[in-house]
């Protein structure tokens, strides 16, 4: 009982001293400025992760509403697993880096509000936190990798904002999705579903993918985590990519139509393909209850 009361008393003294250098460097952080202002950028959801080619390194798939595709940007294996993890409501028994920094801004009331993906420079991306501090009026502003910031984005419930430069370069990444992997749009995160979850969720013997979590009006709408969903626009995503796929193909300027079973009763939903609201993904800690795990 002691060696635990210590382990954790010692995460606590850590995470105070982190806040502390935070806070102590907000005001000093040599940030550079954005390379386009907010107001001409693009508003953009996490999809999935992929890879960059055939065994190449990893990229996070944004997706644009309105586009036919969505945006490669590279990643590193670190940044990737992190958003899988959100994505998949996962959390380590220990905080990982990105889940750290989370608490961190929790524990000392600094709001993550927007990430920015605003250049991209000798082949590298760029990328910039916002941070919100109770009592100042103008918010800070800290240069980033947008793999970074995109995991901490996505903990957070911030929004992420692309620069329309950077959109058209990135379309020019090849890649891959993986097909095992939780996908996400329209406030909606979907991953495969095999027969033992059928048996354990009670699933009709019906192709579809599994919703894992259902966010803004998606949510409100009634749709919740453990729902089978049938099809998208009368076509049936046998898989989380072409879920993904379904949505992107949803004509300009009308809603994504679905069909979904829960609780043993089918239901019909419209939805826009705008982004949704940004909302905190903050995963269950071991002693809390837990949602769908897959």
């Amino acid at each position: 009982m002691l060696s635990a009361l210590l382990s954790r008393l010692s995460y606590h003294l850590g995470l105070l001293c982190l806040g502390g250098m935070l806070v102590g460097g907000l005001s000093s952080a040599a940030a550079r400025e954005l390379a386009v202002e907010p107001e001409e950028m693009v508003e953009v959801e996490v999809a999935t992760v992929g890879m960059a080619g055939f065994g190449g390194p990893p990229v996070v798939l944004l997706r644009e509403p309105g586009a036919r595709e969505v945006v490669p940007i590279f990643i590193g294996t670190r940044e990737a697993s992190a958003i899988l993890r959100s994505l998949h409501g996962e959390r380590p028994r220990r905080p990982m880096t990105h889940e750290l920094l989370g608490d961190v801004l929790d524990g000392i009331d600094v709001s993550l509000e927007k990430v920015y993906v605003d250049a991209i420079v000798d082949n590298t991306f760029l990328g910039m936190l916002e941070l919100r501090l109770e009592g100042r009026e103008s918010p800070v502003r800290i240069d980033s990798r947008p793999s970074d910031a995109i995991a901490l984005a996505l903990t957070a419930g911030a929004s992420i904002l692309v620069a329309p430069q950077v959109l058209q370069a990135a379309r020019e990444i090849e890649y891959q999705g993986l097909e095992d992997q939780a996908v996400a749009a329209l406030g909606i995160t979907v991953t495969p579903v095999d027969d033992d979850l059928r048996e354990a969720l009670g699933l009709p013997d019906a192709p579809g993918v599994l919703v894992s979590d259902a966010r803004g009006a998606a949510a409100e709408a009634g749709l919740a985590p453990g729902a089978l969903l049938l099809e998208v626009n009368d076509e049936v995503p046998d898989t989380p990519m072409r879920f993904l796929e379904l949505v992107r193909n949803t004509p300009r300027d009308e809603q994504a139509r679905l069909r979904y079973w829960q609780e043993g009763e089918e239901h019909d939903l419209e939805l826009s393909t705008d982004v949704p609201e940004p909302q905190p993904r903050r995963s269950p800690r071991r002693d809390e209850p837990s949602g769908i795990r897959t």
